[in-house]
């Protein structure tokens, strides 16, 4: 397979994770559509690297890509979860807990 096969389906996901964060509602839905985007970008930086025989440079940041996605999960299901307590919904038309 050629480099291009990877970058097109990163491309694909990127754009299906853009149009989720753009179109949804629901704070879980835009969540996994964020991650989604942090996927296509870590499916590229590997297909680079393999490709293009840098020396493990793009598996060593899709790497740090990885721990920066999981500590946002981590920290984003914290506060829906706090919302959730206090709004009762996730949608994110109806939560105004920062408007005075």
């Amino acid at each position: 397979m050629s480099l291009e096969y990877f970058q097109v389906l990163s491309v694909a996901l990127f754009s299906i994770g853009l149009y989720g964060v753009l179109a949804r509602r629901s704070t879980v839905l835009i969540l996994m559509s964020i991650e989604l985007m942090l996927n296509a970008v870590n499916i590229n930086l590997i297909a680079a690297a393999a490709f293009l025989d840098s020396a493990f440079v793009g598996q060593i940041i899709a790497i740090f890509v990885i721990t920066v996605a999981a500590a946002e999960v981590g920290l984003a299901l914290a506060i829906i979860l706090q919302l959730a307590r206090n709004k009762s919904t996730v949608n994110v038309d109806e939560v105004d807990l920062m408007k005075w």
